[in-house]
């Protein structure tokens, strides 16, 4: 049994039309994506689950608070490098992640794999995915204007699929 370092590990993909089943994704779909894992800015990418609502469901005995687990919430968004072609103007294969989430309303479905692959293998089936589903862009935010030309896409998760698996088929 081993650990493995997260360093390069984390595979992000961005579909702009829903797969068949949003809960279980093919490989095919998946691999047909934008693949967004190199375009994403390490230091402030947030995609995971946060903590549930909670309901007071205290009886008239229990002498301290007693909640239940309500509806799930999500903490999503991240920062993408914005790029450019050499002759000037957007580069618009390598700034496809950006293009896909600059318009605010924009609804996408967006999955990530954390695990002992490299972010840069493609997906197959079984393969884990921690959390997938659908969001919708707020307004691309500019940062400071230090480094590279970036923007953060703030998401709002609609629907969120946690720990499910890529499915067998087409």
């Amino acid at each position: 049994m081993a650990r493995v370092l997260a360093d390069g590990k984390t595979k992000l993909t961005i579909l702009t039309t829903a797969p068949a089943d949003p809960a279980a994704p093919t490989a095919t779909e998946l691999n047909a994506g934008i693949d967004a894992s190199c375009n994403v800015l390490a230091s402030d990418f947030n995609w995971s689950a946060a903590d549930s609502d909670k309901i007071a469901e205290k009886a008239l005995c229990d002498v301290g608070n007693s909640n239940a687990i309500g509806a799930s919430n999500y903490s999503t968004g991240f920062t993408l490098w914005r790029y450019y072609a050499t002759a000037g103007g957007v580069d618009a294969t390598a700034d496809a992640a950006f293009a896909a989430l600059k318009e605010k309303g924009t609804t996408v479905w967006v999955y990530a794999r954390e695990s002992d692959k490299d972010a840069t293998e493609a997906w197959a089936a079984a393969d884990e995915i921690y959390l997938g589903g659908e969001v919708i862009t707020d307004t691309p935010q500019r940062l400071d204007g230090t480094g590279f030309v970036k923007r953060r896409i703030p998401l709002e998760m609609q629907r969120g699929y946690d720990q499910i698996e890529v499915a067998a088929g087409a």
